[in-house]
């Protein structure tokens, strides 16, 4: 089995190790990859976990780890960061890194970039929204939402890497 060059790690068969490809063809897509909730509400977690009942779901409960959970660093150090979900249930509003933060980073990196985001809040500012599709969202739900429509963006995002 072939070993990383950075981390001395195995590589699975059919992988190849970070620094011999480019970041984009690194990126390796899993048939069961989580759906990454952004959410600090327990009440609100609870509703969107009851939804993607038949998905993986990783939650954060604040920006920050959600970032440390995206790129290896932290509590999730020595996670894989090239390991990425089929994308992420963002909230605005939290404590330590909001929302916004969240997703400026996110679209900032290389890894990361193409990384399908919903941003799923409670705010009814139209500038939230706007900011949101500026900063690179893919879609903006308020909530309350609708169970079947978030379920369906939510599928559509994780089935096609859009929204």
């Amino acid at each position: 089995m072939m070993q990383s060059r950075r981390s001395g790690r195995p590589v699975a068969p059919g992988a190849t190790a970070i620094g011999t490809r480019s970041v984009k063809e690194n990126i390796r897509v899993h048939e069961k990859q989580a759906i990454l909730v952004v959410e600090d509400n327990a009440n609100d977690e609870a509703l969107i976990l009851g939804a993607l009942k038949n998905h993986r779901v990783v939650v954060a409960r604040d920006g920050a780890e959600a970032l440390e959970y995206l790129f290896g660093a932290g509590a999730y150090q020595g996670r894989d960061p090239y390991d990425l979900p089929q994308a992420m249930i963002l909230d605005l509003k939290m404590p330590k890194v909001d929302g916004f933060q969240v997703l400026t980073k996110v679209r900032a990196d290389e890894r990361t970039k193409l990384l399908p985001v919903v941003i799923l809040t409670s705010s009814t500012d139209l500038q939230d929204v706007l900011r949101g599709y500026n900063l690179g969202a893919n879609s903006y739900l308020r909530k309350p939402v609708d169970t079947e429509r978030f379920v369906e963006v939510v599928g559509t995002s994780a089935r096609t890497g859009s929204v």
